[in-house]
């Protein structure tokens, strides 16, 4: 059996290993683009922001190791067509311009995704640049050195880490997104005000409901000014993060995929073809809050479906169990953690929720420090099914978001989790935990 997989961050790296572990036999061949794999680009931040010294310790695979597994691994190799109807591709090798035309028998379309470049008077100038891959880090760390006036585009988890980063660093950061909240995917507004108070706090200007209108350049072409409808904001370097694209333009016309690009999957990672598989930024997801197919780009999908792709390869045998689009972010000492739908969210998708916000503290007050706990759940109205939540704290209680994802996945109720069993210790929570402390609420606004 013959397999080409094509593109190898998380879903093709996951893939491959679980391809070769599944079917020994298998004659697997990958082309990266790339000139390296398993970047973890959500370690970028923390990168740039040095609190990551070796870069090394951002890739957990390497070419070396596929190809001591038995793959053939062809480094810096551009797919430049696929022929579906034949079983053919076509790759470029990047150094010599020599094409290699591969049969297959199954293919795996792990592209990943690639930074959204709007359209704006002066993108190409010299500073303006992406956040994405390795050699972006290194290029954002290499420009920052002189940088002292840094204007982040994008207030998603990638820009506000970026924000972070060079905040702590001394530079005079300017936050611009267009729409009037940050992290308003994730978060809703109870949560985004307290951390635009902190950002702002910090000496970050934030320019929230502005669109970039222009960036504007010096006689050597160096970027030197971000223009707003409203503003002008003084920059030595830009920072566009205002999403991702699925790359998916080989196979566009030839298999199923959402208008955004992103190819549909059923459960076993198939695409409308049976014979090629998809995973990671390239494909969609199941929403389990909605389910509905949506376009969740996020590394912990990625190797999930790229297991997957290994496991169902030859025969359908293990289901996707769909996502709930889960997520930690750390910042200022704020720990935040969100999972399934915000009440934003769950209007534009029509469903009809009730929402609880509370605060209280995780542990007894007896103890000799205590922290507060900002608390939110979305809940589906006359069913009191369990849709989604958001936590933030000083303490760190990230991993509520995990508990509360399994308890979307798995279609709970606010009454389970109001009577969840959940052990009690005064060093770590109350005789009733804060999840059945924030369940109980619900139940009773609820009523």
């Amino acid at each position: 059996m013959k397999v080409v997989v094509v593109g190898c961050t998380h879903a093709g790296t996951a893939a491959v290993k679980n391809i070769l572990a599944s079917h020994p036999d298998a004659e697997v061949t990958v082309f990266e683009r790339n000139d390296n794999i398993s970047f973890l680009s959500c370690g970028i931040a923390l990168y740039v922001g040095g609190v990551v010294k070796d870069p090394a310790g951002l890739f957990y695979s390497n070419p070396e190791e596929l190809t001591s597994l038995g793959a053939s691994v062809n480094m810096e190799h551009d797919v430049t067509n696929i022929d579906t109807d034949n079983k053919k591709v076509t790759a470029k090798d990047l150094k010599t311009n020599e094409e290699k035309v591969i049969d297959y028998d199954k293919l795996v379309v792990t592209t990943g995704s690639w930074p959204i470049i709007p359209p704006i008077k002066g993108i190409k100038s010299k500073n303006v640049l992406l956040c994405k891959n390795y050699n972006q880090a290194n290029q954002i760390i290499e420009k920052a050195k002189d940088a002292k006036k840094v204007v982040v585009v994008g207030g998603g988890y990638i820009g506000i880490e970026l924000v972070e980063a060079f905040a702590e660093s001394g530079k005079q950061v300017t936050l611009i997104d267009g729409l009037s909240r940050i992290l308003n995917k994730y978060l809703d507004q109870p949560f985004t005000d307290l951390l635009e108070k902190e950002l702002v706090d910090r000496g970050v200007t934030l320019a929230l409901g502005e669109n970039v209108n222009e960036f504007v350049a010096d006689e050597t072409g160096a970027v030197t000014k971000v223009v707003t409808p409203s503003n002008e904001f003084d920059a030595d370097m830009v920072i566009l993060c205002v999403g991702f694209r699925p790359n998916t333009d080989l196979l566009k016309d030839k298999v199923d995929m959402l208008p955004s690009g992103a190819i549909k999957v059923n459960e076993y990672m198939q695409s409308s073809n049976p014979d090629i598989f998809s995973a990671g930024d390239s494909t969609v997801v199941h929403y389990n809050p909605t389910g509905q197919h949506q376009y969740i780009p996020l590394a912990t999908n990625a190797v999930r479906q790229g297991m997957l792709v290994g496991k169902n390869l030859v025969e359908q045998k293990v289901k996707y169990r769909g996502t709930q689009g889960t997520s930690g972010l750390y910042l200022f000492g704020w720990t935040i953690g969100s999972t399934g739908l915000t009440k934003e969210s769950a209007a534009l998708n029509g469903i009809d929720v009730n929402v609880t916000v509370i605060e209280d503290n995780y542990r007894p007050e007896f103890m000799p420090t205590t922290e507060k706990i900002l608390m939110e759940i979305v809940s589906e109205k006359g069913t009191n099914k369990i849709l989604g939540a958001q936590f933030l704290s000083k303490y760190d209680i990230t991993q509520s978001a995990n508990t509360l994802s399994v308890a979307i996945q798995n279609n709970m109720t606010l009454e389970d989790l109001a009577l969840q069993d959940f052990f009690f210790q005064p060093h770590f929570d109350r005789p009733w935990n804060y999840l059945n402390i924030l369940a109980q609420a619900a139940l009773e606004e609820a009523e």
